[in-house]
């Protein structure tokens, strides 16, 4: 009866603990990490999403939500923020918001690959051509080519509308081709994945069109309308979300939300990835490398020179950059060095300064303005680089007009003053020090000589020429 008794007991205990198991699980509050995707995407952002995204893994978060606001950005900070998501373990919900925001070109194609997909009211997405390649139009959608037909005497604005919207655009250049089809492609694969408007993607990408928040839900582009993070979070509670490594079902009810600040690496990286701050940063770099030759044992612009070059460098190599660009930056500097070695009467200088400010506003290959190098800045480096060989010319041509002021020339033609009576050789004071003087004729002392020749350390004096008398 004993033993009986301590079994029914031990198995009424589990019984207990399990029914208390089960209670407590559903209560266990879900961790959402949280993180804010604003302004042009490029190498910082890219590198604050990524690696937040790992560090969510890591922790074993249950959710990564990234608040988006974005014109777009650079094409290659884009598609690394995309791998990311591709191939996180942790699902990924890109919220576009607040009202207000938008998710224009680069955002598009993050909203695209997002395991969830969702918008704030008052919010649009689209505009996802790419820009590399200027301002031609987009291309037609295949098929889309309307016959020309002659408009009506008195359209109304439905049918003026409409007309704008078949107008065939111009032909494409090979390249611009190249890089809309390869666009498109990415995209189009990115909405198979996710099981979203693949079509209309497409014609995001070729007619840049654009959608507001209740149409993209509409049309099978984003999943859901959100007016904020915790709505969100509300809506995704018993979704189900495929993943590489399998279905996950999240439980977001009850969650603790850590949002995810920018560190320091991400800060520093925003700074001198700004394309003004890396110019800057290799101007400074490389006149400061230019002081130090001219003035060799300073020290202090030598080192500044090699820690801003090589940020500089650093953040260029990060940028999408003209190598045409920066080598007419370079041959312009070299040119203006030339002109303070061998003044050239501003030959040089002014081709330098030409190819320098030409180099400045080739340097950065896109057209996207949030990585465009201000004119105002460009205009100051070149203004100041002219100004320094201007300078250097004048300095040569009064240098060549004055009177030498040390070693034999400025000694022959001076004047020497006679120490003592001599005939022949004696002792004269020249430039503060004494000299031994040889004279053709006789010398009394305090007599005022002119040096004519310098033989060793021997000067060959004579009388000096009298003064005119300017009185009358």
């Amino acid at each position: 009866m004993d033993r009986r008794s301590t079994r029914r007991r031990t198995g009424a205990l589990a019984a207990v603990l399990l029914a208390l198991l089960a209670l407590a699980a559903p209560l266990q509050a879900a961790e959402v990490h949280l993180i804010d995707l604003e302004g042009a995407i490029g190498p910082a952002s890219s590198d604050h999403v990524t690696r937040h995204l790992a560090a969510a893994e890591a922790a074993g978060a249950d959710l990564f939500v990234i608040r988006m606001d974005t014109p777009g950005g650079l094409d290659a900070a884009m598609r690394d923020i995309i791998k990311a998501i591709l191939d996180s373990e942790v699902p990924v919900a890109t919220w576009v918001g607040p009202n207000g925001s938008r998710a224009a070109s680069a955002g598009t194609y993050i909203l695209y690959a997002s395991h969830i997909a969702a918008m704030a009211p008052a919010t649009n997405l689209g505009a996802a051509t790419p820009v590399s390649i200027g301002g031609s139009s987009p291309l037609p959608m295949p098929g889309s080519e309307p016959a020309r037909q002659p408009a009506p005497e008195a359209p109304d604005d439905d049918d003026a509308r409409a007309e704008d919207d078949d107008r065939v655009p111009p032909p494409a250049t090979a390249m611009e081709r190249k890089v809309i089809n390869d666009a498109v492609a990415y995209i189009r694969s990115l909405a198979e994945l996710r099981g979203r408007n693949a079509d209309w993607a497409e014609a995001a990408v070729r007619r840049a069109e654009s959608l507001s928040a209740s149409e993209a839900v509409e049309r099978g582009v984003v999943d859901l309308i959100a007016r904020d993070v915790d709505e969100l979070l509300d809506a995704l509670d018993g979704r189900e979300i495929e993943l590489a490594t399998g279905t996950v079902v999240l439980a977001t009810s009850e969650r603790t939300v850590t949002r995810m600040e920018p560190d320091w690496r991400s800060r520093f990286l925003a700074l001198i990835t700004d394309p003004n701050i890396a110019y800057i940063l290799l101007m400074v770099g490389i006149y400061g490398l230019i002081l130090e030759f001219y003035n060799p044992g300073l020290g202090i612009p030598g080192i500044t020179g090699v820690i801003c070059l090589l940020i500089g460098a650093y953040a260029l190599q990060m940028l999408p950059i003209s190598f045409a660009g920066l080598g007419l930056i370079v041959v312009g500097i070299g040119l203006m060095i030339a002109e303070a070695f061998s003044p050239s009467f501003g030959v040089f200088g002014i081709g330098g300064a030409v190819a320098f400010v030409v180099g400045s506003v080739l340097l950065l290959d896109t057209d996207l303005p949030a990585y465009q190098l201000s004119i105002p800045i460009i205009a100051a480096f070149a203004a100041a680089s002219a100004l320094i060989s201007i300078g250097t010319v004048y300095l040569a041509l009064r240098a060549r007009d004055s009177r030498a002021v040390s070693g034999r020339e400025a000694i022959i033609g001076g004047a020497a003053v006679a120490l003592e009576d001599f005939d022949g050789t004696g002792k004269v004071r020249l430039a503060g020090e004494h000299w031994q003087a040889r004279s053709t004729g006789p010398v009394t002392a305090g007599q005022t000589l002119r040096v004519r020749a310098l033989d060793g350390l021997v000067v060959e004096v004579e009388p000096a020429p009298a003064r005119a008398d300017t009185n009358d």
